[in-house]
């Protein structure tokens, strides 16, 4: 394991989930920032932002379930609902009750179903996580738009248990760094790293389990979508225009069909702006009036 990764394990924390052990990082002071990440990635997304963000909010930020340095198990019967649930009861059993939101791709659709809950909680007046504003960078926050990379189509198929077993790093190299901006691919050390994130535990071995959620993003679009539609919580989208799999048209999807949009486009950033241009989405946080504590 690289020291840099090594570092970033050392300094978290377990919590356990339905009897498996979830890693999370915890750190910082000020109002609660909850990190949701991607697939096939983890919280280490976010070390990029972290020494800046962690000077004014309090960061959680957990490696889901399947991901990163938390519990691989197979056959598990991985959800969206489920991932929520796991930032829920971390959030519960830390005695947070009020977050903001910053999600990326898989993680959006996480964030999605958190919103649905906050919202169908007010509507009962029930108590529960409160979320004061949300930031999605890219992800498919509409099945209409995400365009899936050959491999992640072929997981879906009876392939799926085939190709995980098979996966390597020199291949999972090639179709990673393909979803980056021209000018912002990942370096080979980069990609190294965040090969030893999916590889952990075996974890390229459960990829044809964790890509179900395509499926339950078409299965539940009237709801997922909806949350960004009903919503009174202040939402700011940060995308990547470069990305083939959720860019430009996802955007401009976005602004066809939520109400106020709030977009900002960081020209030149594929999937990943937190890795391909952290200053641009440093300040893109920064201008969005709900973190603005100064």
């Amino acid at each position: 394991m690289t020291p840099r990764l090594e570092q970033w394990k050392s300094s978290g924390r377990r919590y356990r989930h339905r009897g498996h052990d979830i890693f999370y990082r915890d750190d910082g002071r000020g109002p609660v920032l909850l990190c949701i990440h991607g697939f096939p990635t983890a919280s280490w997304d976010w070390h990029h932002l972290w020494p800046q963000l962690r000077e004014q909010f309090r960061l959680v930020a957990p490696d889901m379930i399947g991901f990163g340095f938390s519990a691989k198990p197979r056959g598990y019967g991985y959800t969206i609902a489920d991932q929520a649930s796991i930032h829920e009861g971390l959030l519960a059993q830390l005695g947070i009750h009020s977050v903001h939101v910053l999600a990326h791709d898989y993680g959006d659709t996480v964030a999605q179903e958190l919103l649905a809950r906050f919202t169908e909680r007010k509507r009962r007046g029930a108590e529960g996580l409160e979320i004061r504003s949300m930031v999605l960078l890219n992800g498919g926050l509409f099945p209409e738009t995400h365009r899936a990379r050959l491999i992640q189509k072929l997981l879906l198929t009876r392939l799926g248990p085939v190709l995980s077993r098979w996966s390597n790093q020199r291949a999972f190299a090639r179709s990673f760094g393909a979803i980056f901006g021209r000018k912002t691919r990942p370096s080979k050390e980069e990609l190294a790293e965040f090969w030893e994130l999916v590889s952990y535990n075996g974890g390229h071995r459960i990829s044809h389990e964790l890509i179900r959620y395509i499926v339950e993003r078409r299965e539940n679009r009237e709801r997922w979508v909806g949350a960004l539609q009903q919503t009174h919580v202040p939402l700011r989208l940060v995308n990547g225009p470069e990305d083939p799999v959720s860019g430009k048209h996802m955007a401009e999807r976005y602004r066809e069909l939520v109400p106020n949009p709030d977009v900002v486009l960081l020209s030149g950033i594929g999937h990943y702006p937190q890795v391909e241009d952290p200053a641009g989405v440093l300040a893109s946080l920064r201008s969005f009036r709900p973190f603005d504590f100064s």
